[in-house]
Protein backbone atom coordinates (compact mmCIF):
# COMPACT_ATOMS: atom_id res chain seq x y z
CA UNK A 1 0.00 0.00 0.00
CA UNK A 2 1.22 3.49 -0.78
CA UNK A 3 2.15 5.90 1.98
CA UNK A 4 0.95 9.44 2.51
CA UNK A 5 2.41 12.86 3.23
CA UNK A 6 0.71 15.62 5.21
CA UNK A 7 1.45 19.16 6.41
CA UNK A 8 2.10 19.25 10.18
CA UNK A 9 2.25 22.09 12.72
CA UNK A 10 5.67 22.05 14.41
CA UNK A 11 5.38 25.10 16.65
CA UNK A 12 4.70 28.81 16.27
CA UNK A 13 5.64 29.90 12.76
CA UNK A 14 6.75 26.47 11.61
CA UNK A 15 5.18 23.73 9.50
CA UNK A 16 6.70 20.76 7.73
CA UNK A 17 5.62 18.09 5.27
CA UNK A 18 5.91 14.68 6.91
CA UNK A 19 5.36 11.06 5.93
CA UNK A 20 2.48 9.26 7.57
CA UNK A 21 0.37 6.16 7.07
CA UNK A 22 -2.00 5.79 4.18
CA UNK A 23 -5.50 6.49 5.53
CA UNK A 24 -7.81 3.69 6.60
CA UNK A 25 -11.59 3.48 6.47
CA UNK A 26 -11.72 4.05 10.21
CA UNK A 27 -12.97 6.69 12.62
CA UNK A 28 -10.47 8.52 14.84
CA UNK A 29 -10.14 6.72 18.16
CA UNK A 30 -11.50 9.59 20.24
CA UNK A 31 -14.61 9.83 18.08
CA UNK A 32 -15.30 6.10 18.14
CA UNK A 33 -14.70 5.85 21.89
CA UNK A 34 -16.52 9.07 22.71
CA UNK A 35 -19.72 7.98 21.00
CA UNK A 36 -19.47 4.25 21.57
CA UNK A 37 -19.10 3.57 17.84
CA UNK A 38 -17.24 0.89 15.96
CA UNK A 39 -13.89 2.04 14.62
CA UNK A 40 -14.54 0.55 11.18
CA UNK A 41 -16.10 3.13 8.83
CA UNK A 42 -17.69 1.35 5.85
CA UNK A 43 -19.52 4.63 5.17
CA UNK A 44 -16.20 6.37 4.35
CA UNK A 45 -14.20 7.05 1.21
CA UNK A 46 -10.56 7.81 0.58
CA UNK A 47 -9.67 10.69 -1.71
CA UNK A 48 -6.51 11.36 -3.62
CA UNK A 49 -6.17 15.12 -3.23
CA UNK A 50 -6.54 17.11 -6.43
CA UNK A 51 -6.38 20.46 -4.65
CA UNK A 52 -6.17 21.57 -1.03
CA UNK A 53 -5.82 25.14 0.16
CA UNK A 54 -4.13 27.13 2.92
CA UNK A 55 -6.76 28.91 5.01
CA UNK A 56 -6.54 31.84 7.40
CA UNK A 57 -7.92 29.54 10.08
CA UNK A 58 -4.87 27.31 9.59
CA UNK A 59 -2.70 30.39 9.96
CA UNK A 60 -4.15 31.14 13.41
CA UNK A 61 -2.89 27.74 14.54
CA UNK A 62 0.49 28.14 12.91
CA UNK A 63 0.98 31.51 14.59
CA UNK A 64 0.51 29.76 17.93
CA UNK A 65 -2.75 31.56 18.59
CA UNK A 66 -4.76 28.46 19.45
CA UNK A 67 -4.24 25.49 21.75
CA UNK A 68 -3.18 23.29 18.82
CA UNK A 69 -0.56 20.76 19.95
CA UNK A 70 2.75 20.20 18.22
CA UNK A 71 2.12 17.54 15.59
CA UNK A 72 -1.37 18.76 14.68
CA UNK A 73 -2.02 17.85 11.05
CA UNK A 74 -3.37 20.67 8.93
CA UNK A 75 -5.80 21.28 6.11
CA UNK A 76 -9.57 21.36 5.84
CA UNK A 77 -10.13 22.66 2.28
CA UNK A 78 -10.35 19.42 0.35
CA UNK A 79 -11.08 18.54 -3.27
CA UNK A 80 -10.16 15.09 -4.46
CA UNK A 81 -10.62 11.98 -6.57
CA UNK A 82 -12.29 8.95 -5.00
CA UNK A 83 -9.81 6.05 -4.92
CA UNK A 84 -11.51 3.77 -2.39
CA UNK A 85 -14.98 3.42 -0.92
CA UNK A 86 -16.38 1.42 1.97
CA UNK A 87 -19.04 -1.21 1.51
CA UNK A 88 -21.80 1.13 2.70
CA UNK A 89 -20.98 3.91 0.21
CA UNK A 90 -23.73 3.61 -2.38
CA UNK A 91 -23.58 6.63 -4.67
CA UNK A 92 -19.88 7.31 -5.25
CA UNK A 93 -17.34 5.35 -7.24
CA UNK A 94 -13.63 5.37 -7.93
CA UNK A 95 -12.64 8.19 -10.27
CA UNK A 96 -15.34 10.63 -9.12
CA UNK A 97 -13.99 14.10 -8.34
CA UNK A 98 -15.65 15.67 -5.33
CA UNK A 99 -15.56 18.62 -2.97
CA UNK A 100 -15.55 17.88 0.76
CA UNK A 101 -17.10 20.51 3.04
CA UNK A 102 -14.65 21.46 5.76
CA UNK A 103 -17.33 20.67 8.35
CA UNK A 104 -17.55 16.95 9.00
CA UNK A 105 -21.16 15.86 9.43
CA UNK A 106 -22.87 12.55 10.12
CA UNK A 107 -26.05 13.31 8.16
CA UNK A 108 -28.08 11.60 10.89
CA UNK A 109 -28.30 13.86 13.95
CA UNK A 110 -30.77 16.61 14.79
CA UNK A 111 -28.40 19.37 13.64
CA UNK A 112 -27.70 17.70 10.29
CA UNK A 113 -31.41 17.15 9.74
CA UNK A 114 -31.94 20.87 10.36
CA UNK A 115 -29.21 21.76 7.84
CA UNK A 116 -26.79 22.92 10.55
CA UNK A 117 -23.93 20.72 9.46
CA UNK A 118 -21.33 22.99 11.06
CA UNK A 119 -22.49 21.82 14.48
CA UNK A 120 -23.04 18.10 13.89
CA UNK A 121 -23.50 16.25 17.19
CA UNK A 122 -21.86 12.93 16.29
CA UNK A 123 -18.37 13.76 15.02
CA UNK A 124 -16.58 15.40 17.94
CA UNK A 125 -16.98 14.27 21.56
CA UNK A 126 -15.61 17.58 22.89
CA UNK A 127 -18.21 19.91 21.36
CA UNK A 128 -20.66 20.24 18.49
CA UNK A 129 -18.96 20.42 15.11
CA UNK A 130 -15.81 18.97 13.59
CA UNK A 131 -13.32 19.72 10.84
CA UNK A 132 -10.35 18.04 9.22
CA UNK A 133 -6.93 18.93 10.59
CA UNK A 134 -8.04 21.42 13.20
CA UNK A 135 -7.53 21.88 16.93
CA UNK A 136 -10.33 20.66 19.20
CA UNK A 137 -12.30 19.46 16.19
CA UNK A 138 -12.40 15.72 16.78
CA UNK A 139 -8.92 14.50 15.87
CA UNK A 140 -9.61 14.06 12.15
CA UNK A 141 -6.46 13.91 9.99
CA UNK A 142 -5.82 17.02 7.90
CA UNK A 143 -6.29 17.32 4.17
CA UNK A 144 -3.15 19.21 3.17
CA UNK A 145 -1.93 15.81 2.14
CA UNK A 146 -1.71 13.34 -0.71
CA UNK A 147 -4.65 11.26 0.58
CA UNK A 148 -7.41 11.80 3.13
CA UNK A 149 -10.31 9.79 4.57
CA UNK A 150 -13.82 11.29 4.32
CA UNK A 151 -16.45 9.77 6.68
CA UNK A 152 -20.16 9.52 5.85
CA UNK A 153 -19.06 10.02 2.27
CA UNK A 154 -22.46 9.81 0.56
CA UNK A 155 -23.64 12.70 2.73
CA UNK A 156 -20.49 14.80 2.87
CA UNK A 157 -19.07 14.67 -0.64
CA UNK A 158 -20.34 16.87 -3.46
CA UNK A 159 -19.64 15.06 -6.73
CA UNK A 160 -18.84 17.15 -9.79
CA UNK A 161 -20.95 16.04 -12.76
CA UNK A 162 -18.19 15.87 -15.37
CA UNK A 163 -14.57 14.94 -14.65
CA UNK A 164 -12.99 16.88 -17.53
CA UNK A 165 -14.99 20.01 -16.75
CA UNK A 166 -14.09 19.71 -13.08
CA UNK A 167 -10.37 19.57 -13.83
CA UNK A 168 -10.70 22.51 -16.20
CA UNK A 169 -12.34 24.63 -13.50
CA UNK A 170 -10.57 23.13 -10.50
CA UNK A 171 -9.06 26.42 -9.29
CA UNK A 172 -12.59 27.76 -8.83
CA UNK A 173 -14.12 24.50 -7.63
CA UNK A 174 -11.51 24.02 -4.91
CA UNK A 175 -12.95 27.11 -3.20
CA UNK A 176 -16.24 25.25 -2.57
CA UNK A 177 -14.80 23.36 0.41
CA UNK A 178 -14.68 26.51 2.54
CA UNK A 179 -14.05 30.11 1.52
CA UNK A 180 -16.61 30.55 -1.25
CA UNK A 181 -19.51 29.20 0.86
CA UNK A 182 -18.09 30.89 3.96
CA UNK A 183 -17.88 34.27 2.27
CA UNK A 184 -21.32 33.76 0.77
CA UNK A 185 -22.68 32.77 4.19
CA UNK A 186 -21.28 35.97 5.69
CA UNK A 187 -22.95 38.12 3.04
CA UNK A 188 -26.20 36.15 2.90
CA UNK A 189 -26.75 36.10 6.66
CA UNK A 190 -26.01 39.81 6.78
CA UNK A 191 -29.00 40.26 4.49
CA UNK A 192 -27.17 41.39 1.37
CA UNK A 193 -29.63 41.65 -1.50
CA UNK A 194 -30.40 43.64 -4.63
CA UNK A 195 -29.15 47.19 -4.23
CA UNK A 196 -27.56 46.73 -0.78
CA UNK A 197 -24.62 48.81 0.34
CA UNK A 198 -22.13 46.52 2.07
CA UNK A 199 -19.02 46.90 4.20
CA UNK A 200 -16.64 43.92 4.41
CA UNK A 201 -13.93 44.09 7.06
CA UNK A 202 -10.80 42.30 5.89
CA UNK A 203 -9.35 41.75 2.43
CA UNK A 204 -7.93 38.31 3.06
CA UNK A 205 -9.34 35.40 1.04
CA UNK A 206 -12.57 35.07 3.07
CA UNK A 207 -13.15 38.83 2.96
CA UNK A 208 -12.60 38.84 -0.79
CA UNK A 209 -14.98 35.89 -1.12
CA UNK A 210 -17.59 37.74 0.97
CA UNK A 211 -17.17 40.82 -1.22
CA UNK A 212 -17.50 38.76 -4.40
CA UNK A 213 -20.53 36.95 -2.98
CA UNK A 214 -22.10 40.32 -2.15
CA UNK A 215 -21.80 41.25 -5.80
CA UNK A 216 -23.43 37.95 -6.81
CA UNK A 217 -26.28 38.73 -4.40
CA UNK A 218 -26.88 42.06 -6.13
CA UNK A 219 -25.17 44.64 -3.91
CA UNK A 220 -24.95 48.10 -5.42
CA UNK A 221 -21.72 48.99 -3.61
CA UNK A 222 -19.26 46.75 -1.81
CA UNK A 223 -16.63 48.47 0.35
CA UNK A 224 -13.68 46.46 1.65
CA UNK A 225 -11.56 47.72 4.56
CA UNK A 226 -8.02 46.62 5.37
CA UNK A 227 -4.56 47.97 6.15
CA UNK A 228 -2.76 45.89 3.52
CA UNK A 229 -2.42 47.89 0.30
CA UNK A 230 -1.79 44.81 -1.87
CA UNK A 231 -4.92 43.10 -0.61
CA UNK A 232 -6.98 46.27 -1.12
CA UNK A 233 -5.78 46.39 -4.74
CA UNK A 234 -6.95 42.79 -5.12
CA UNK A 235 -10.42 43.83 -3.93
CA UNK A 236 -10.42 46.69 -6.42
CA UNK A 237 -9.53 44.26 -9.23
CA UNK A 238 -13.11 42.95 -9.32
CA UNK A 239 -14.94 46.20 -8.74
CA UNK A 240 -14.96 46.78 -4.98
CA UNK A 241 -14.51 50.15 -3.35
CA UNK A 242 -11.85 50.16 -0.65
CA UNK A 243 -10.93 52.03 2.52
CA UNK A 244 -7.43 52.05 3.97
CA UNK A 245 -7.72 51.67 7.72
CA UNK A 246 -4.04 52.38 8.27
CA UNK A 247 -4.90 56.09 8.00
CA UNK A 248 -6.50 55.95 11.44
CA UNK A 249 -9.52 57.89 10.16
CA UNK A 250 -12.99 57.18 11.51
CA UNK A 251 -14.57 54.38 9.48
CA UNK A 252 -17.82 56.29 8.96
CA UNK A 253 -15.82 59.24 7.58
CA UNK A 254 -14.24 56.89 5.02
CA UNK A 255 -17.55 55.32 4.00
CA UNK A 256 -19.54 58.54 3.63
CA UNK A 257 -17.90 59.78 0.40
CA UNK A 258 -18.55 56.41 -1.23
CA UNK A 259 -22.21 55.79 -0.40
CA UNK A 260 -23.35 59.31 0.52
CA UNK A 261 -24.08 58.43 4.14
CA UNK A 262 -22.19 57.20 7.16
CA UNK A 263 -23.84 53.77 7.35
CA UNK A 264 -24.34 50.68 5.21
CA UNK A 265 -27.18 48.21 4.84
CA UNK A 266 -25.11 45.14 5.76
CA UNK A 267 -21.66 44.39 7.13
CA UNK A 268 -19.37 41.36 7.33
CA UNK A 269 -16.53 40.60 9.75
CA UNK A 270 -13.99 38.53 7.83
CA UNK A 271 -11.12 39.24 10.26
CA UNK A 272 -11.86 37.55 13.59
CA UNK A 273 -10.04 37.51 16.89
CA UNK A 274 -6.62 38.72 15.73
CA UNK A 275 -8.04 42.11 14.72
CA UNK A 276 -5.97 45.23 15.23
CA UNK A 277 -7.07 48.76 15.92
CA UNK A 278 -7.03 51.40 13.18
CA UNK A 279 -3.96 53.35 12.17
CA UNK A 280 -0.42 52.52 11.15
CA UNK A 281 1.24 50.39 13.81
CA UNK A 282 -2.03 49.84 15.68
CA UNK A 283 -1.87 47.11 18.31
CA UNK A 284 -4.10 44.07 18.50
CA UNK A 285 -7.58 44.89 19.78
CA UNK A 286 -9.78 41.83 19.21
CA UNK A 287 -13.17 43.58 19.46
CA UNK A 288 -12.28 46.25 16.86
CA UNK A 289 -14.03 44.76 13.86
CA UNK A 290 -17.17 43.71 15.70
CA UNK A 291 -17.49 47.22 17.07
CA UNK A 292 -16.77 48.69 13.64
CA UNK A 293 -19.52 46.79 11.91
CA UNK A 294 -22.02 47.72 14.61
CA UNK A 295 -20.92 51.33 14.28
CA UNK A 296 -21.44 51.56 10.51
CA UNK A 297 -24.36 49.13 10.19
CA UNK A 298 -27.61 51.05 9.88
CA UNK A 299 -30.48 50.47 12.28
CA UNK A 300 -31.91 47.03 11.59
CA UNK A 301 -28.81 45.90 9.69
CA UNK A 302 -27.55 42.34 9.53
CA UNK A 303 -24.01 41.50 10.57
CA UNK A 304 -22.40 38.37 9.16
CA UNK A 305 -19.47 37.10 11.23
CA UNK A 306 -17.53 34.35 9.41
CA UNK A 307 -14.31 35.67 10.99
CA UNK A 308 -12.97 33.15 13.50
CA UNK A 309 -13.29 33.65 17.27
CA UNK A 310 -11.88 31.06 19.66
CA UNK A 311 -12.34 29.96 23.26
CA UNK A 312 -8.62 29.38 23.81
CA UNK A 313 -5.93 31.86 22.68
CA UNK A 314 -2.63 31.61 24.56
CA UNK A 315 -1.23 34.64 22.71
CA UNK A 316 -4.12 36.99 23.49
CA UNK A 317 -3.62 40.56 24.66
CA UNK A 318 -5.19 40.00 28.10
CA UNK A 319 -6.57 37.30 30.37
CA UNK A 320 -10.16 37.81 29.22
CA UNK A 321 -9.26 37.53 25.54
CA UNK A 322 -7.43 34.26 26.25
CA UNK A 323 -10.85 32.65 26.77
CA UNK A 324 -12.59 34.59 24.00
CA UNK A 325 -14.09 37.26 26.24
CA UNK A 326 -13.58 40.57 24.44
CA UNK A 327 -14.89 44.14 24.75
CA UNK A 328 -17.79 44.11 22.31
CA UNK A 329 -20.21 47.07 22.50
CA UNK A 330 -23.25 44.81 22.53
CA UNK A 331 -25.40 47.68 23.77
CA UNK A 332 -24.77 49.51 20.51
CA UNK A 333 -25.87 46.53 18.45
CA UNK A 334 -28.90 46.05 20.69
CA UNK A 335 -29.90 49.70 20.41
CA UNK A 336 -29.70 49.49 16.60
CA UNK A 337 -31.67 46.19 16.46
CA UNK A 338 -28.87 44.41 14.66
CA UNK A 339 -28.98 40.70 14.01
CA UNK A 340 -25.75 38.69 14.17
CA UNK A 341 -24.85 35.35 12.62
CA UNK A 342 -21.70 33.64 13.90
CA UNK A 343 -20.05 30.24 13.74
CA UNK A 344 -18.89 27.80 11.11
CA UNK A 345 -20.53 28.13 7.73
CA UNK A 346 -22.75 25.10 7.04
CA UNK A 347 -21.07 24.49 3.70
CA UNK A 348 -23.64 22.01 2.39
CA UNK A 349 -26.30 24.73 2.53
CA UNK A 350 -24.57 26.56 -0.31
CA UNK A 351 -21.96 24.47 -2.10
CA UNK A 352 -24.15 22.84 -4.76
CA UNK A 353 -25.65 26.14 -5.94
CA UNK A 354 -22.26 27.82 -5.95
CA UNK A 355 -20.88 24.86 -7.92
CA UNK A 356 -23.61 25.42 -10.49
CA UNK A 357 -22.58 29.06 -10.86
CA UNK A 358 -18.96 28.02 -11.44
CA UNK A 359 -19.83 25.32 -13.94
CA UNK A 360 -22.12 27.72 -15.82
CA UNK A 361 -19.21 30.19 -16.02
CA UNK A 362 -21.07 32.75 -13.92
CA UNK A 363 -18.68 32.79 -10.95
CA UNK A 364 -14.91 33.23 -11.10
CA UNK A 365 -13.97 33.08 -7.46
CA UNK A 366 -10.37 31.99 -8.17
CA UNK A 367 -9.70 35.30 -9.91
CA UNK A 368 -11.31 37.26 -7.08
CA UNK A 369 -9.07 35.70 -4.42
CA UNK A 370 -5.99 35.47 -6.67
CA UNK A 371 -5.69 31.68 -6.44
CA UNK A 372 -2.05 30.64 -6.76
CA UNK A 373 -0.91 27.04 -7.25
CA UNK A 374 1.99 25.59 -5.26
CA UNK A 375 3.29 22.07 -4.63
CA UNK A 376 2.89 20.17 -1.38
CA UNK A 377 6.60 20.63 -0.70
CA UNK A 378 6.12 24.39 -1.07
CA UNK A 379 3.45 24.48 1.67
CA UNK A 380 5.88 25.90 4.30
CA UNK A 381 6.72 28.76 1.92
CA UNK A 382 3.03 29.34 1.26
CA UNK A 383 2.35 29.63 4.99
CA UNK A 384 5.25 32.05 5.41
CA UNK A 385 4.18 34.31 2.55
CA UNK A 386 0.52 34.22 3.57
CA UNK A 387 1.48 35.20 7.11
CA UNK A 388 3.33 38.22 5.71
CA UNK A 389 0.13 39.40 4.02
CA UNK A 390 0.45 38.11 0.45
CA UNK A 391 -2.69 38.92 -1.53
CA UNK A 392 -3.01 35.33 -2.68
CA UNK A 393 -5.02 32.22 -1.95
CA UNK A 394 -2.53 29.37 -1.97
CA UNK A 395 -3.81 26.20 -3.67
CA UNK A 396 -1.70 23.13 -2.99
CA UNK A 397 -1.40 20.53 -5.78
CA UNK A 398 -0.24 17.42 -3.87
CA UNK A 399 -0.43 14.91 -6.70
CA UNK A 400 0.29 17.02 -9.79
CA UNK A 401 -3.32 16.80 -11.01
CA UNK A 402 -4.09 20.51 -11.51
CA UNK A 403 -3.72 21.37 -15.22
CA UNK A 404 -1.02 23.87 -16.13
Amino acid sequence: MTGNRVVVYKGPGEVSVESTDYPKLELPGDVAKGFGLKTAAPHAAILRLVATNICGSDQHMVRGRTTAPIGQTLGHEITGEVVEVGDDVLFLKEGDICSAPFNIACGRCRMCNEGKTGVCLNVNPARAGAAYGYVDMGGWIGGQAEYVMIPFADFNLLKFPDRDQALEKIMDLTMLSDIFPTGYHGAYTAGVTTGSTVYVAGAGPVGLAAAYASQLLGASVVIVGDMNAERLRQAESFGCETVDLSSGADLADLIEPIVGEREVDAAVDAVGFEARGHGAGAKEAPATVLNDIMSVGRAGAGLGIPGLYVTGDPGAVDENAKIGQIGVRLGLGWAKSHHFTTGQCPVKRYNRHLMNLILADKAHIADAVNATKISLDDAPRGYEEFDKGAAKKYVIDPNGMIPA
